[in-house]
């Protein structure tokens, strides 16, 4: 059996594992050895209480741009490798003494199995030899060539910074212009709906989630769809809302789900970024006590039965919009239900998971609904974001839609 506490004590350059709270957990014998530190003075110790910035020099930047690094991981749950920075470690030996080191870091997530951050893997590169070497014989040139890398690293910060603040700004307008296209959550006909929509943390991984629903002629029937869109931000939001007022139309005016998404798929071929949208489209009719679905690529509804016995609508699926080379009729199927069970759409924010199986997130769906069964909507959709989704948040947008049955 492999003893990986060795190998990762072997590992050539300087790595370290650190908690989300920035705690060394463990280093291996280069890190140790070419920080200066002792395993003794890292583990268990902040990097900040370790590494502090160097009072007497106010430009110094190196441990508050890691410091930004490193939640950035945190926050996104995605690597990130920085630019080379400029470090002042103080001596341990020699209180109030500096050493000028370069270090070319990157900080790289490691994921539980709910998606969150458990740990991060900080690598540094020892470059400074390197800068040294690069000035030639004389201290003045090392001086100039060690200010010109700083500013350098200072100006790549400053860019990295207006670019996060302008992601925020356009992922702001995006989440503005998805609420004010996506309907208000009515019920239909006389049956409880519930909707939510819970934006993705971090970046702009956001509004390409849509959902519709409608009450439709000739008895007591109803439409319920959603759908997911490739890309984020401003592009997707746009394209959502094109998709789910095309497919909100056809609904009205179609015989089936089916024929529905027919009508989609030829929409989604004339409008750009609509390629490879998933989308499932759902019937309800309560005088058969029948749901009639098909899906274009989307994962599959959940009728739940008073039972508590979960069923995944997955017998009508076919590739998503505009993935077919050849258009042809998309498959429909039924399922039964009785009264008081639920249907659940929803949306991969609520099941996937970074390196895990998606059947491991259906079950996890199907348990959450067994155990609430009988739940009003309201309180069945509570119910399963309190349970599905990570304590802080997904990575990816999470729509969910309940219809009491």
């Amino acid at each position: 059996m492999t003893d990986y506490a060795t190998v990762f004590r072997a590992l050539p350059g300087m790595v370290a594992l650190l908690t989300p709270d920035l705690v060394y957990v463990d280093a291996n014998d280069d890190f140790v050895l070419l920080s200066g530190r002792t395993r003794e003075q890292l583990i268990g110790r902040n990097v900040f209480d370790v590494f502090p910035d160097n009072p007497n020099d106010p430009a110094a930047s190196g441990v508050r741009n890691l410091a930004a690094s490193l939640r950035r991981v945190v926050e996104t749950g995605e690597r990130d490798a920085m630019a080379p920075q400029r470090y002042d470690v103080e001596h341990v030996d020699r209180p109030g003494e500096w050493d000028v080191r370069y270090w070319s870091p990157v900080n790289a997530p490691v994921l539980g199995p709910d998606g969150r951050v458990v740990l991060l893997i900080h690598r540094v590169e020892e470059i400074t030899e390197l800068i040294r070497s690069r000035g030639g014989p004389t201290n003045a040139r090392a001086r100039v060539l060690e200010a010109e890398v700083y500013a350098r690293a200072r100006e790549l910060q400053e860019v990295n910074e207006r670019l996060r603040a302008a992601h925020a700004r356009e992922r702001e307008v995006a989440l503005s212009l998805q609420e004010a296209m996506l309907p208000a959550p009515v019920p239909i006909g006389a049956h409880p709906t519930a909707v939510r929509y819970r934006p993705a943390v971090g970046a702009l991984n956001v509004c390409g989630d849509w959902y519709d629903l409608v009450t439709l002629a000739g008895g007591d029937r109803g439409g319920v769809a959603v759908g997911d869109v490739v890309g984020h931000g401003l592009t997707a939001a746009g394209v959502m809302g094109q998709l789910r007022s095309a497919l909100s139309a056809a609904s009205r005016v179609v015989e089936g789900p089916a024929e529905a998404l027919d009508v989609l798929d030829l929409y989604a071929r004339s409008v750009a970024g609509a390629e490879n949208s998933t989308a499932v489209e759902t019937w309800i009719d309560w005088d058969r006590r029948v749901v009639t679905y098909s899906s274009a690529g989307h994962l599959p509804p959940a009728l739940l039965h008073p039972t508590g016995r979960v069923e995944f609508l997955d017998g009508a699926t076919d590739p998503p919009l505009g993935a077919r080379p050849e258009r042809s009729p998309r498959p429909q199927a039924e399922a039964a239900f009785t009264s008081g069970g639920a249907l659940v759409l929803y949306t991969d924010g609520l099941v996937e998971r970074r390196r895990e199986d998606i059947d491991a997130g259906l079950e996890r769906l199907a348990g959450a609904l067994t155990r609430h069964r009988g739940a009003e909507p309201d309180a069945l959709a509570d119910a399963l974001l309190l349970e599905m989704l990570p304590v802080g948040g997904a990575t990816d947008d999470t729509a969910l839609i309940v219809v009491g049955l």
